[in-house]
């Protein structure tokens, strides 16, 4: 009985040190994830804000051409 006690542990420390190695890996794994997405995120609210004042100046120089020909046409 205190044989196989014995040999029960000695196989368990390896076998949770392993599975303890994979959840940390997989921890990271998933951290790294989330930080590709976030900074994915980031980008794409860049990309809709450099676009948004991109449609709003072309929105005033239509504004700014429109009030110029109707100026030119009185």
């Amino acid at each position: 009985m205190t044989g196989t006690i014995a040999v029960i542990m000695i196989f368990s420390i390896p076998i949770l040190g392993i599975i303890t190695d994979h959840f940390q890996k997989q921890s990271k794994s998933k951290q790294k994830m989330i930080e590709n997405q976030l900074e994915l995120e980031k980008l794409k609210h860049e990309n809709f804000v450099i676009e948004t004042q991109k449609l709003r100046l072309e929105l005033e120089q239509m504004k700014l051409h429109d009030n110029n020909e109707k100026t030119q046409n009185l």
